[in-house]
């Protein structure tokens, strides 16, 4: 029977929301029962895996609530990765936290384990194996996680954050709603690149700049992307690229899910994938270099370091750095160089050679956690030069820093150069 507020429980769900099959699933069903209701849910659907980004550490509440879990003896019902961390469990000396962080950064971690999650502790966790299949429901947390799965994977999640990530993973349920629901899959604004050049399209830090403009724009709606070259993985779309975009536009704006034409699973057609009266932008060339320099604040060629993999580091994004700095020179000792990845994608990067490249050049990597979320930059450092726009997004505000955005590339040059070097000609 449906409640007052027409949510209707099965009679499992009331089973757990009862306590009956333990104090753990019912305190996570009451957190998953109370969000359906505020969103006017009619019911709750079963999802087949999460992933949980409460495990870095923010303050006390996160740590006391995920403990009360353990205490009680939670365990997870279906597969729940990890997000980040705040720290690097296997390269301790790169995080300089403090007492508290360092001490309740870990029992965190620990706490998340002993729940039965994966200790994937990356922020994406769809190229280090976790893909779910198309269509399928899950709940995600990590803003560019959520906007990968639903975009490029055509999996269903909605915006999902601390507590009820580790819920939904206990629960094994989500309220139906949000980007649950098929309607609200659809988009309601369209960009155009048509006008873009192909060649600019084909600069990897172009992409990035999509995002930037994107989250602009878009905000939190669901916008679908015309005139971009090429199938997934076979042209000038690849999944690094959705994931630079995707990750920039939650960012700059409130993107979970866009669509790009002829590529992403959704969207095979405009028409697929168009709500009633949407609207349509045209975007130029000037309308990216916009968006590009909105991700950059240094004033000056300075540079003191570079950070590359924010989402982490792709094996495929490892072999390009590889191939780009075969034969070349080491970088400049006055430019750190930090490479932030997976365990899993760094135990195939140190099997391929890829690793002991950057190593060799003078770079640093770390893994478990990210340079803008946790204390792994030197005192001093003023000036950093990034591929991820959404490094760039975060970082002044996060750590006081002015950034640089750029193609690996070019973030390879300026570390051998000790300046910033990019490359002008495309942009006009």
């Amino acid at each position: 029977m449906p409640g007052d507020d027409g949510l209707v429980l099965t009679a499992e769900e009331q089973s757990m929301l009862a306590g009956e099959q333990g104090p753990a699933t019912a305190m996570c069903m009451r957190l998953i029962v109370g969000v359906a209701r505020a969103n006017g849910a009619e019911r709750l659907v079963p999802i087949e895996s999460a992933h949980a980004d409460g495990c870095l550490y923010h303050g006390v509440a996160g740590l006391e609530f995920t403990e009360r879990l353990v205490a009680l003896g939670a365990r997870v019902r279906v597969r729940t990765t990890l997000n980040v961390g705040s720290l690097d469990l296997l390269h301790p000396g790169l995080v300089r936290a403090d007492a508290e962080v360092a001490e309740n950064g870990r029992r965190l971690m620990d706490a998340h384990v002993a729940l039965g999650c994966e200790p994937t502790w990356s922020c994406a966790p769809y190229q280090s194996g976790h893909r779910p299949a198309e269509g399928s429901h899950v709940a995600w947390a990590e803003s560019n996680a959520i906007a990968f799965v639903n975009s490029v994977l055509g999996a269903r999640t909605d915006r999902y954050g601390d507590f009820i990530d580790i819920a939904a993973g206990v629960a094994g349920r989500v309220p139906y709603s949000g980007l649950h629901l098929k309607r609200n899959r659809a988009a309601a604004l369209v960009l155009d690149f048509s006008a873009v050049p192909a060649e600019l399209l084909d600069d990897d830090v172009a992409w990035p700049a999509i995002g930037a403009l994107l989250g602009e724009l878009a905000g939190t709606r669901v916008a679908a992307l015309t005139g971009l070259p090429g199938d997934l993985n076979d042209g000038g779309v690849t999944e690094d690229r959705l994931k630079a975009l995707g990750a920039t536009a939650a960012s700059a704006g409130g993107v979970a899910l866009f669509h790009v034409v002829g590529v992403t699973p959704e969207a095979p057609t405009l028409d697929a994938v168009l709500a009633p009266e949407a609207t349509t932008v045209p975007v130029t060339a000037p309308d990216l270099r916009r968006a590009r320099e909105r991700l950059s604040t240094a004033a000056t060629q300075s540079l003191d370091a570079v950070s590359l993999g924010t989402p982490h580091f792709s094996l495929s994004e490892f072999a390009a750095l590889a191939l780009e700095l075969r034969g070349g020179a080491p970088f400049s000792s006055s430019v750190d160089v930090f490479v932030s990845t997976s365990r899993a994608v760094l135990a195939e990067a140190e099997a391929r050679g890829y690793a002991d490249a950057v190593r060799d050049a003078g770079g640093r990597i770390l893994t478990d956690t990210c340079t803008y979320v946790t204390p792994v930059l030197r005192d001093g450092i003023r000036t950093v030069m990034t591929n991820s726009g959404k490094w760039a997004w975060y970082a002044p505000a996060n750590l006081g820093i002015d950034t640089v955005l750029g193609s690996l590339a070019e973030c390879v040059a300026s570390a051998r150069a000790g300046r910033v070097v990019r490359d002008e000609r495309l942009w006009g």
